[in-house]
């Protein structure tokens, strides 16, 4: 789970503020292409958004290359959503 700059989410007819980003990985075919799952949660964990994302060539050649790969997938995904680290 990582920290991100918070963003502004509408949950249930509210606005709400998502500051953590959690990634997970729940496929890799181990040649060209893996899928992971990804939350957005407040300050207290509680899941905002949630969905999934698929990594194909070249960005998953590049992220298999990664010294750091859980760092990679992160901002990986972090770019794919149009989020910022923190």
């Amino acid at each position: 789970m990582k920290q991100i700059q918070p963003i502004q989410i509408w949950v249930n007819g509210a606005d709400q503020t998502a500051t953590l980003f959690n990634l997970i990985i729940i496929n890799d075919n181990l040649t060209n292409s893996a899928t992971f799952y990804w939350q957005l949660l407040d300050a207290d964990a509680v899941k905002l958004a949630d969905g999934n994302l698929t990594m194909g060539e070249p960005d998953y050649d590049v992220w298999g290359s990664s010294a750091d790969i859980n760092l990679a997938a992160y901002q990986w995904a972090a770019t794919q959503l149009n989020i910022t680290l923190a």
